[in-house]
């Protein structure tokens, strides 16, 4: 019998069946209530002022750069112009304004860094928490880890960054240990 070309009930079948599964988890690609809730709660919107404005404050490991106002925001300042510094002042608004932006920003920045490796909400709200804080996610060995499917040793991982300024800082110590427990409270 002559070899006949695929029919097209055989492509769709072949097109379908190249698909990922219906049940396959999508990886997550936006930060979650419970990760804004964790950066939220070890940022901080610190130095209120009295008139309501917020002041940016030094950066607790160095004393001084990178300065830093609102929710954690370093850097450029986008209401001003020029660079966050120790006569920056905000609105609460546009603190709320820029935290939005930075987690929407470091979110596609983990999602990229971790590609299509399976990853359930939770795991991805630590891992963005984690990246706000220390701008590593593609550099990580937690990162690689993940990819890796070893979760508990991306777990692990998070406690090795709790320096800043060549000092380990309490702050950062209960920060990777609240990490952690969100991320493998996803599995």
């Amino acid at each position: 019998m002559p070899f006949k070309p695929a029919t097209p009930i055989l492509k769709l079948m072949r097109r379908l069946a190249a698909l990922p599964a219906a049940d396959a988890p999508a990886t997550p690609r936006r930060i979650g209530p419970a990760g804004i809730a964790l950066v939220k709660r070890f940022e901080g919107c610190a130095r209120l002022r009295g008139d309501g404005l917020v002041e940016a404050y030094p950066d607790p490991g160095t004393g001084g750069a990178p300065w830093t106002i609102g929710w954690g925001a370093t850097g450029r300042d986008r209401f001003t112009g020029g660079r966050i510094g120790p006569d920056t002042r905000w609105t609460q608004a546009q603190c709320d304004a820029r935290l939005a932006e930075d987690l929407a920003a470091h979110a596609a920045e983990v999602a990229a860094a971790i590609g299509e490796a399976p990853t359930t909400q939770a795991q991805f709200d630590a891992l963005v928490s984690f990246h706000y804080n220390t701008g590593a996610i593609a550099r990580a060995t937690l990162t690689q880890r993940h990819i890796a499917g070893d979760h508990a040793g991306a777990a692990r991982e998070f406690a090795r960054w709790n320096r800043a300024g060549g000092r380990v800082l309490k702050g950062l110590v209960r920060r990777r240990a609240a990490e952690a427990e969100l991320y493998l409270s996803g599995m």
